[in-house]
């Protein structure tokens, strides 16, 4: 058997009196997604533990299958390994967006999704004005970034931007959770607002105001944690190769870890504009020499994160068309038989414009086995399915078979 994972972030969603009491799931035309769905057995599951935050790297890792509690160490590490920065034992990592911050309010996480290059030169510059011995900037995609502090300590309270937007950032400063992480916190914050006087005139941002876009006018880290122990995917459940295809560091991070080939598609964004096409072949052509394809699409995500419905509801019937009809298509003709699950790894309301812990729906095919009679993908339909709610490492052991 050869098994794809088919993860939509954030698709989730809250029904809206606004919009018919429908969420984008219910609302969007998905005809390939409710075939899989039919053809398969649904469920929900509650991906994120009560004692983490609804982030993106904990609700991957929880849909892989590993005890988050017992192994999570943060985002910046796994944006790290998907850099290929090798973490010393006492380097603390720490993702490290360029955000906009205008006048006292941070306007937004991504700078306007500033550009991959734009970004380069700034967090370049940084480093020239801000890096030492033992502080290091490192250019990622977009607007995600890595900060590494040698001997920092990881007891610091840092806030997602993606979780305040249009809130004042003096409150949202790094905070430090014992009095070991007190330096950490004030080093940190103090390169939160140096980095402010930095950028303020620089080149790309007046380019960006010029051309009416949002400038990168601060630096924003979070999410410290030092290097994982983490067991490979072939060490719990004997799998043979793996390979993860994603636009997004921290999963293609969590991929490395777990053992699994990176798989990089050209025009992959991790926005609405994505190559969904590049993406679903790369998923195909993966599986002649994988048996296991973890296949990421963040568009969803980041329509919920901008409050925008009616892309939401867009990206979802995008990956409909443009990915899993391609994916049931070329399944039929493989010599193997392919098991299929869909999900996204948390909700991302559109209202709220930030994650939730609510529990996902999942639909799980395996061919050869029963369908449970539910005929659509959405939350609502996903709550009748067979597998009811799960947790832990439950939703991969049922879909691999193992019980």
């Amino acid at each position: 058997m050869k098994y794809i994972v088919i993860l939509g972030d954030g698709m989730a969603d809250l029904p809206d009196p606004s919009k018919n009491n429908l969420t984008p799931l219910m609302a969007a035309k998905t005809p390939h997604l409710d075939k899989l769905a039919e053809m398969g057995k649904s469920g929900l599951f509650k991906t994120i533990p009560e004692s983490l935050h609804p982030g993106s790297e904990v609700a991957n890792m929880a849909v892989l299958g590993y005890d988050v509690e017992a192994v999570f160490e943060g985002r910046g590490v796994l944006v790290a390994a998907s850099m290929g920065v090798e973490l010393q034992p006492d380097d603390l990592a720490m993702r490290c967006n360029l955000v906009c911050v205008e006048g006292d309010i941070l306007k937004n996480h991504s700078a306007g999704h500033i550009g991959t290059e734009e970004g380069a030169e700034l967090i370049d510059y940084l480093n020239e004005k801000l890096g030492t011995n033992r502080v290091r900037f490192y250019p990622g995609v977009s607007y995600r970034h890595l900060l590494v502090i040698k001997g920092g300590n990881k007891m610091v309270k840092c806030v997602p931007p993606h979780d305040v937007p249009e809130k004042p950032f003096a409150g949202l400063l790094p905070e430090a959770l014992s009095p070991e992480g007190k330096e950490t916190a004030e080093l940190i914050r103090q390169l939160i607002l140096d980095s402010q006087k930095i950028l303020a005139d620089h080149p790309v941002n007046r380019k960006r105001r010029e051309a009416g876009k949002d400038p990168a006018t601060s630096v924003w880290p979070w999410s410290p944690g030092y290097k994982p122990k983490m067991q490979t995917l072939q060490e719990m459940y004997g799998l043979g190769p793996g390979a993860v295809i994603s636009a997004v560091d921290l999963i293609q991070g969590i991929g490395v870890y777990a053992g699994m080939d990176v798989i990089k598609v050209e025009g992959a964004t991790g926005l609405y504009d994505t190559n969904y096409e590049g993406k679903a072949q790369a998923t195909i052509d993966a599986l002649r020499d994988h048996d296991f394809v973890y296949l990421h699409i963040e568009a969803s995500d980041e329509a919920g994160h901008e409050g925008d419905y009616d892309l939401k509801v867009k990206t979802i019937e995008y990956l409909d068309n443009r990915v899993v009809r391609f994916l049931l298509e070329e399944a039929e003709k493989m010599d193997e038989p392919v098991a299929m699950a869909l999900l996204p790894d948390h909700p991302t309301p559109w209202k709220i414009r930030t994650h939730t812990r609510d529990a996902i729906p999942f639909v799980i095919y395996r061919p050869g086995e029963k369908p449970d009679g539910v005929t659509e993908y959405s939350e609502e339909a996903a709550a009748k399915g067979s597998y009811g709610t799960v947790k832990g490492n439950q939703f991969m052991k049922k879909f691999l078979g193992i019980e």
